[in-house]
């Protein structure tokens, strides 16, 4: 029986190759590095050749040997292999199957900038400042090495194969520099890689759904950082897995595809009266042999098989493998799982999708899926009420905790809130109360779109009161919502004062911008004092965290009625005196130091073994302390180091005059640990 070659290279390949060893058919597969050969499943059906091979090779190979097809499966982006299987087989009447990679992702990104080549992207890198993840592979490596300034920001993500990391060696990557991990890669697990490298930009190519395009995009957007994509996806003229596996089995007389396909639709089903389906929701739920979701939603719905009452990946995703293992010889399976609301909107619904998409993606699972949106529920309300929800915000309180609500509210005219129950609706009336918001309309929507539906026109106090449990969405009107500052500048007036010492407001303003803060970044306020640093901080964005650090009883009580008066919860006191206190809280981004009892070496050691690319910003007002900090930084590898001395004067009147009175001089210290050596022993 003659054989099927395969020239793989791409997660398609390499399950292709596991179909064909499935249903008993002989075949050989082609792969260029030893690393390739790792990474198949080893199978009595299946051969192997390891080692690149250029036309006269790759024709030769092919007549030595007896095959029914070739196929190739190799990266979109290897157009010289490619070209070169073309070449060496044009005088063959042996069928030649381009399997091409698909992606079915095809939504944009607001940071994403794409390039037409290597080149022009490796030029632009020169300006973007600090770190830079490439993941486009070792073989374009050279082209980003050209620029020192560059390559010394380079971290480069390879398959962990000898050839791989013999070219990186070669272009003068550092060991520190290499990230050597087999994929698929998460979002999540993209995101962390890049939060510990600090990465400022990623840069990739349009590699598909297989490839983890869609994985990094999101890691990336999660960041806040760019994504340089170079080129756009290649549609050759290839076939598709399942066409090309059709291909086969005519051209080999044998079933391929034992294993069968699930159709599994993502479906919203709106508020949840059948009467706001969707017309292809409601096909959908029709035509399903399983329906899986939430026993309230899937009860008065009858599937051909089966109902699950499933909610969580943990309980989808094994179910799914375990239905795909027993379809050997059954027919394909429609599986429906059901999402309240819009399946794009506050939704549980992308969690199961990334988990879905990395079970097929890994081979795991044989499957295609699909999304259905649904009517949310804020659409609905909006409609009801006779008002327009595109010049809102649209927050969620529905299983979540909502982080500054009061101040939200403070600054929008128009607010949706998703709620879990008539709870939520008390919480909102009482926050808005507590932060003199009784001027603003509530609009509460309840049981809608069912038989009991009612909207509600109410106050703060009246939703404090609110007794009538079910499913609410509420808006929130402010007709006096006062507008943020685009920068921040807290006067020293405005904040909760005592004996206690609080870093000014011309201070605090630069040693603020010399954090160099991101959105989702986590803050240490050590010697926190009145907590005027970390209100300002934490008042920038609702995703920055910080952690008010302080022992004195006195500061304490300030800090606490200052994040009251404010109304921020994103600020977490603590009392303790630093390091300690550092032992349970999360790794820092960025750290400033007003205070330090005397432990400057100690506590700056415990930020350096913490994290060792740390922002860091110090206020002194002495001589001896910047002597001594100068002194400890001598111990470790930083970067960016700057000391910048302020002194203030503000005016004062004296009876009709106007006096300068001087306030005591500042310095302000900030630098980045760099993480690039280890700590000099003293």
């Amino acid at each position: 029986m003659k054989e099927i070659l395969i020239f793989a290279g791409t997660t398609e390949g390499r399950k292709l190759s596991e179909h064909l060893a499935h249903a008993g058919i002989m075949h050989t597969v082609c792969v260029a590095t030893e690393y390739g050969q790792i990474v198949l499943k080893e199978h009595s059906c299946m051969k192997i050749h390891q080692g690149r091979m250029d036309i006269e090779e790759i024709s030769e190979f092919v007549k030595q040997g007896d095959f029914a097809a070739i196929v190739d499966a190799t990266d979109p982006y290897a157009d010289v292999i490619t070209e070169n299987i073309k070449a060496a087989i044009q005088d063959s009447d042996i069928p030649y199957l381009r399997l091409k990679r698909e992606i079915n992702e095809k939504a944009g990104y607001d940071n994403v900038v794409t390039f037409a080549d290597n080149e022009s992207c490796a030029k632009s890198l020169k300006n973007i400042e600090g770190n830079i993840l490439l993941t486009t592979g070792s073989k374009e490596l050279s082209v980003f090495c050209h620029d020192e300034d560059v390559k010394k920001r380079l971290y480069v993500r390879i398959i962990p194969g000898l050839e791989s990391l013999t070219l990186c060696v070669n272009q003068g990557i550092s060991g520190k520099q290499i990230i050597a991990l087999q994929g698929p890669f998460t979002m999540q697990m993209n995101e962390a890689m890049l939060r510990q490298y600090n990465i400022r930009c990623l840069v990739t190519k349009s590699s598909g759904r297989a490839g983890g395009y869609i994985q990094k995009i999101e890691a990336a957007k999660k960041v806040g950082i760019p994504v340089y994509v170079i080129g756009h996806y290649k549609e050759d003229e290839g076939y598709s897995f399942n066409e090309v596996c059709d291909r086969l089995e005519s051209i080999c007389d044998t079933k391929i595809r034992t294993i069968n396909h699930l159709e599994i639709t993502l479906a919203g089903i709106g508020m949840g009266s059948q009467g706001n389906l969707t017309k292809d929701v409601q096909k959908a739920i029709e035509n399903a042999d399983i329906l899986i979701g939430a026993k309230r939603m899937i009860e008065k719905y009858q599937p051909i098989i089966e109902k699950k009452p499933f909610y969580e990946a943990k309980q989808i995703i094994p179910y799914l493998k375990k239905i795909s293992n027993d379809l050997l010889s059954k027919k394909d399976l429609k599986v429906v799982v059901l999402f309240s609301g819009d399946s794009g909107f506050y939704s549980g619904c992308r969690k199961i999708y990334e988990a879905i998409n990395e079970e097929i993606n890994s081979g795991n699972l044989d499957a295609a899926i699909r999304v259905l949106p649904g009517i949310s529920s804020v659409s609905y309300l909006a409609s009801c009420i006779g008002e327009s929800y595109q010049d809102a915000k649209i927050y969620s309180m529905h299983g979540k905790e909502l982080l500054n609500l009061a101040q939200k509210i403070r600054r929008e005219h128009k607010i949706y809130m998703l709620m879990s129950g008539v709870s939520d609706v008390q919480k909102l009336g009482k926050i808005m109360i507590e932060a003199g918001l009784c001027h603003c309309t509530i609009y509460a929507g309840y049981q809608l779109s069912y038989p009991d539906e009612q909207v509600f026109t109410l106050t703060p106090s009246q939703c404090a009161d609110l007794q009538n449990e079910g499913l609410y969405t509420c808006l929130i009107i402010n007709n006096h919502a006062q507008k943020k500052n685009l920068v921040h500048g807290i006067a020293d007036s405005v904040f909760v004062r005592g004996e206690v010492p609080m870093t000014k407001e011309e201070v605090r303003q630069v040693s603020i911008c010399k954090l160099k803060l991101y959105d989702d970044a986590v803050v240490y306020d050590v010697g926190s004092g009145t907590g005027s640093i970390a209100i300002e901080i934490a008042g920038l964005s609702d995703n920055v965290k910080v952690y008010a650090i302080e022992c004195k009883d006195e500061a304490l009580s300030l800090i606490k009625k200052n994040k009251d008066k404010f109304h921020l919860e994103n600020i977490e006191i603590i009392k303790a005196t630093a390091p300690k206190g550092f032992l349970q809280l999360p790794v820092p981004t960025h750290v400033f130091i007003g205070g330090s009892k005397g432990n400057m070496k100690e506590i700056l050691t415990s930020i350096y073994d913490t994290n060792s690319k740390a922002r860091v910003v110090i206020n002194a007002i002495s001589l001896e302390t910047i002597c001594e900090i100068k002194e400890i930084l001598s111990l470790y590898p930083i970067e960016d180091a700057d000391i910048v001395q302020i002194q203030v004067s503000k005016a004062k009147m004296v009876g009709k005059y106007h006096l300068m009175q001087a306030q005591n001089p500042v310095w302000i210290c900030s630098f980045s640990f760099n993480g690039e050596e280890n700590l000099i022993e003293d």
